[in-house]
């Protein structure tokens, strides 16, 4: 799976590129929102781990400027957890929210690998 990881935080980046990868996924990163739709459209990944405030675009800005397929797994990921609930996520144009700092780390990639094998399915 073709994993792009769009953070603001330097720390998050890494770790979920590391994670991914030992999972055995192809990881590129993007450390704000402009340079994640650009990467996100010249890389045409399966999976998006999206942080939702971020310079130069937020994660539903970047979502709404690229438009992606519905093959797309798109995950937001926020330390501000109280607004996104299902229903908002999904109408943000999002397949999941998980809150940061992340319990399990492992378990991020989990959910995104499930994502992925249901829409790809």
């Amino acid at each position: 799976m073709k994993v792009l990881i769009v953070d603001d935080e330097n720390l998050v980046r890494l770790s979920l590129q590391r994670a991914f990868e030992k999972a055995g996924h192809e990881v590129q990163l993007a450390e704000d929102g402009r340079q994640g739709i650009e990467l996100w459209r010249s890389w045409q990944p399966d999976c998006v781990v999206l942080d939702v405030l971020m310079p130069e675009h937020s994660g539903p800005e970047v979502i709404q400027e690229v438009q992606p397929s519905e093959k797309v797994a798109i995950i937001l990921i926020s330390a501000f957890s109280g607004e996104y609930q299902a229903d908002s996520v999904k109408q943000l144009g999002a397949d999941l929210f998980i809150a940061k700092p992340f319990e399990d780390i492992k378990d991020v990639v989990v959910q995104a690998q499930a994502l992925y094998q249901g829409k790809s399915s």
